[in-house]
């Protein structure tokens, strides 16, 4: 049970995938009722604020199927590689969807992407100081027409307020990129 009265009493799993499962739990409710919850679990998965030293940010835009649109995103991945810590993920995400290094990485923010369905957590990384890959990354199946743009931060935000960004976790991160810019960088986390 939980500090607040929840208690699951039985799970069972609807589908498992390779990249999420579907449970669907029995939870007993603090009052003593019980309910019947769907949970989509996920590993994870981490996104990249890339910030140059102009202040422009870089982003790629990629499509997506459910939404049938590309749409223009942080570069980003999944905790799908066991033993891969989010850090590393961040730092190959990065490389391969921009062909960009970065020599400084900040933690910015933890995000729940929807906590009434599911337990993804998607963490949002600070790089600067970025740098040319050595090598560019070879692009297949839905990546191969992702494109990469390059954005100044406040014009990215004003992309987020008509609406032509529209990814949570890019919205949060951009904004954190710009609390932490306009404090001085001094609240950041470390990677």
């Amino acid at each position: 049970m939980t500090a607040d009265g929840y208690a699951v009493r039985g799970s069972r799993t609807r589908y498992a995938g390779p990249i999420f499962t579907v449970v669907s739990d029995e939870v007993a409710m603090p009052d003593g009722g019980v309910a019947a919850r769907d949970v989509v679990r996920k590993p994870g998965a981490v996104g990249v604020v890339a910030l140059d030293d102009a202040g422009a940010v870089t982003l790629v835009r990629q499509y997506r199927h459910p939404l049938a649109a590309a749409c223009l995103e942080l570069p980003a991945g999944l905790l799908d590689v066991p033993g891969e810590a989010p850090a590393a993920v961040a730092r190959r995400e990065l490389a391969e969807e921009t062909d960009l290094l970065a020599r400084r990485w900040d933690a910015l923010l933890d995000l729940h992407t929807s906590p009434g369905f599911t337990d993804e957590l998607f963490r949002v990384y600070l790089a600067r100081d970025l740098s040319p890959a050595p090598q560019r990354h070879a692009r297949r199946h839905e990546e191969a027409a992702m494109t990469v743009e390059r954005v100044p931060l406040d014009a990215a935000l004003d992309l987020v307020r008509t609406g032509a960004i529209t990814s949570g976790p890019t919205i949060a991160g951009l904004f954190a990129a710009r609390h932490a810019r306009d404090r001085g960088w001094a609240d950041l986390r470390p990677a």
